[in-house]
């Protein structure tokens, strides 16, 4: 599938000598469109593999940053009778535990999150030409909202098999009572291995991943994508070349916050759900089954507000440092309408 974004060029019959070995894009078949070479910067290997790096910062660091918000809000999820509130609930782990609790899990949220970047940014840019190429340019165009959900979904889903291990360790080092689990990388994924038929791991959460993730993230790209069209077309009606880096990074981070919005209310169900499954009273049981005890009406608001407020942040920042990284190594910002 992907053989077409992976031919290497590593010889010259002209000049009957080797070339220096160099990921590019295969080049277009003359006369026909390709995708890859619509843009003011050829999507080749190179590019493909910047992306990827870019995502690899861009979800590592920021869920780094905020897992104090991201510990309160998981325990608001299973626990919601003590951990009422994001300032309370704060406050109620650093007095039994500790301020350094509050870090608890950025280990595997660093290796987890970096791991989902690398493939969700850049196997949504590879998709994004792989359907755009399958449908032809001018469905393309007409029908890119259709292509930007399809490149998300199919992005994150492998996204989400990298993540799952580590997103499982997270989640059990953060709800687990204070001295029941161990909080350290490894004697915590040395403990869900041993116990691996209780623990589900390493893949025992990635359906409810992936009903969380896969929704979340066809909304944060598809409103992002949207967002900045919308900003082109009627705030900043220049040619986008005329403004410089900084105002196009302001519109990459407000639209981003605005996806992120959009995204922590469709994905907050599922994302409750994986945390109750780290709970040790909730260990044989169905989603179905943890959803209908716990409430359907608690799984979509207990502890929304804060991931709406964790989450907006997150994806604002996210794409700010992913377009960052792309201006700093001229590739340009994302989205934008296309050109006609």
């Amino acid at each position: 599938m992907f053989k077409q974004f992976t031919q290497p060029l590593v010889a010259s019959a002209n000049q009957g000598e080797a070339q220096p070995r160099r990921a590019i894009a295969a080049a277009p078949v003359e006369g026909k469109w390709d995708a890859r070479y619509s843009h003011a910067i050829p999507h080749d290997n190179a590019y493909y593999f910047k992306c990827m790096i870019a995502g690899v910062l861009s979800c590592g660091l920021t869920h780094t940053a905020i897992t104090p918000l991201d510990v309160t809000k998981c325990n608001m999820q299973i626990n919601p009778g003590k951990y009422g509130g994001l300032v309370s609930g704060m406050k109620t782990i650093a007095a039994e535990e500790g301020a350094g609790a509050l870090f608890k899990g950025w280990a595997p949220t660093l290796i987890g999150y970096s791991l989902q970047g690398f493939c969700k940014f850049g196997f949504y840019e590879i998709f994004k030409d792989f359907y755009a190429n399958i449908v032809g340019e001018e469905k393309s165009i007409e029908y890119r909202g259709m292509l930007w959900l399809a490149a998300s979904a199919s992005a994150e889903f492998f996204a989400d098999i990298a993540l799952c291990p580590m997103e499982m360790v997270k989640v059990k080092v953060q709800t687990s009572p204070h001295g029941t689990f161990p909080t350290a990388l490894g004697p915590a994924v040395s403990t869900m291995q041993a116990n691996a038929a209780d623990t589900r791991f390493p893949f025992g959460s990635l359906v409810p991943l992936w009903s969380r993730q896969i929704p979340y993230t066809m909304a944060k790209f598809y409103f992002f994508e949207k967002v900045v069209e919308l900003f082109y077309a009627h705030v900043f009606t220049r040619p986008r070349e005329t403004y410089s880096k900084g105002e196009q990074l302001g519109v990459t981070f407000l639209s981003g916050y605005t996806a992120g919005v959009i995204c922590a209310i469709v994905s907050h169900p599922a994302d409750t759900l994986v945390s109750l499954l780290g709970k040790s009273e909730n260990k044989g049981k169905g989603f179905g089954q943890i959803a209908s005890e716990f409430g359907y009406a608690n799984l979509a608001t207990k502890g929304l507000t804060t991931r709406i407020l964790m989450i907006g942040t997150l994806t604002g920042l996210q794409w700010w440092i992913y377009d960052t990284f792309k201006t700093v190594f001229g590739m340009g910002s994302s989205g934008g309408a296309p050109k006609k």
